[in-house]
């Protein structure tokens, strides 16, 4: 299979291309040809015209086609590059090249057609039930007042991960709102934006609204440099990089975290269920994984018992409906995850609960790929350095810290799930600024109701209310 370089829904093969591999056996999956830098730059110099081609269709009848594409995506054999592909081949191929069980991968492609199927429902929250023919014609009016949204851009440019196949729910909604697409797939997980890609041209999407743009880092240099809003995927360093940029929404570690407040901190067991679904689901590689655990006492106690539920969990391959790990894939990636966390353990505050529970050395090698095994650390302190780090696979510390000084010391947190009927605590939690999504009771932090925003309003970022008025 031969994926080609999208420019504005036409395919471009490029002279220079990489090969994507099984990450078990080596045996070649498809190869991919590389866009550069200045490929990109030339080609938004017509990104207005995507705009414009999705503004010639009403916003009803838009809706209906990624409707139609949702199904067509989760269920229709689709072109794909210069071949086919059918959901079980997609699923097969994207747990090949990214190690994810072909359980999570089959997941993630059901969660992307309920967005794209329930897109009306989902525009309709994050609008606040403003009718969409507005953000296309510029003006209209709402309760007998004029108003106004101005579209900060022609297309949305998405530099996307290889790790997690969930994050592609957050550029969904782009086409609906009558914006383009300029897109760069991860090295090793292109089938998402190509399937969706496909299954858009098939239900009637203008082609000349997306662009799909495989390559080096370049590439994506210039997707952000060159789209006044795009967003971008990465570790600590991408978020510190654009955090300042408003033109630029990045994503990355989450520090999704529980805490269980006083009242409730003594019947702990009661939660355990709450607890482990939230580090585990996904093989723990989502940014709404639960990273931290903050309770005020029975720290100890609760990591013994997590680390005892977690240690159950074993390799299996990717085919196992029961895999709940996925492989390192990136070499020496595994090594350097081990090594760091070797090293917040030398810390006398800290203590790996699951060593004596393993079957293992946390660290399992193997010919093409490698895999950490779930690990929980008890941190006697907040100042201990394991009481805020996310890793790519089930990790969770549980935190010791008193209840009033939770809340500010937990730092940046992107979902949080609060265990508590004290309404003092409920309107701090309110309050706090650096919480972004909140869960008041027994809500798993991986689990998502897409009516609400995740991680900044996309229709805030990419439009802008203003004030409009006719003589």
């Amino acid at each position: 299979m031969h994926l080609p370089i999208i420019r504005w829904g036409k395919p471009y093969e490029s002279l220079d291309k990489v090969h994507i591999h099984h990450f078990e056996t080596g045996e070649p999956i498809a190869t991919v040809s590389q866009a550069i830098g200045g490929m990109v730059r030339k080609d938004l110099l017509q990104a207005k015209r995507a705009r414009a081609a999705l503004r010639q269709i009403p916003a009803g009848e838009l809706l209906e086609r990624v409707k139609q594409a949702g199904e067509l995506y989760a269920n229709g054999v689709l072109p794909m590059g210069d071949a086919k592909q059918s959901p079980d081949d997609f699923v097969k191929q994207q747990s090949a090249s990214t190690g994810m069980p072909e359980s999570m991968c089959r997941a993630n492609l059901e969660k992307n057609k309920f967005v794209l199927v329930e897109m009306e429902n989902i525009l309709l929250s994050l609008t606040r039930g403003l009718d969409l023919g507005v953000l296309g014609r510029g003006f209209g009016e709402e309760r007998g007042v004029p108003i106004s949204f101005q579209a900060q851009a022609p297309v949305l440019g998405a530099v996307l991960p290889s790790n997690s196949p969930g994050v592609h729910t957050l550029w969904l909604p782009v086409i609906p709102m009558q914006l383009g697409l300029v897109l760069k797939p991860g090295s090793s997980e292109p089938w998402t934006p190509y399937r969706v890609a496909s299954a858009f041209f098939e239900a009637g999407i203008p082609p000349e609204a997306i662009s799909i743009y495989p390559g080096p880092h370049e590439v994506g240099d210039a997707i952000l440099n060159g789209c006044s809003k795009a967003m971008v995927f990465g570790g600590q360093e991408t978020i510190n990089k654009y955090k300042n940029n408003p033109g630029v929404q990045p994503h990355g570690p989450g520090f999704s975290k529980i805490m269980l407040g006083d009242d409730v901190v003594d019947h702990w067991r009661d939660y355990l269920e709450v607890m482990v679904e939230s580090v585990v689901k996904n093989g723990g590689r989502s940014c709404i994984n639960c990273s931290g655990i903050w309770v005020s006492r029975h720290g100890r106690d609760i990591a013994d018992a997590l680390a005892q539920e977690l240690a159950k969990i074993e390799v299996r391959s990717t085919t196992d409906p029961k895999a709940q790990l996925a492989a390192f894939t990136t070499p020496k990636m595994a090594d350097a995850v081990n090594s760091m966390i070797e090293s917040d353990m030398s810390h006398p505050a800290v203590e790996d609960m699951t060593a004596i529970y393993r079957k293992s050395p946390r660290l399992i090698k193997q010919a093409r790929c490698d895999y950490l095994l779930p690990t929980v650390l008890y941190c006697k302190s907040a100042d201990a350095p394991a009481a805020n780090k996310e890793y790519m696979f089930p990790f969770v510390s549980v935190v010791e810290c008193p209840q009033d000084e939770m809340i500010e010391r937990m730092g940046p947190t992107l979902v949080l799930t609060a265990l508590t009927d004290d309404p003092s605590l409920k309107l701090d939690l309110l309050e706090a600024i650096h919480v972004d999504r909140l869960n008041i009771g027994r809500v798993p932090t991986s689990s998502l109701n897409w009516l609400q925003p995740h991680e900044g309003n996309i229709v805030e970022f990419l439009f802008r209310n203003r004030a409009y008025q006719t003589a």
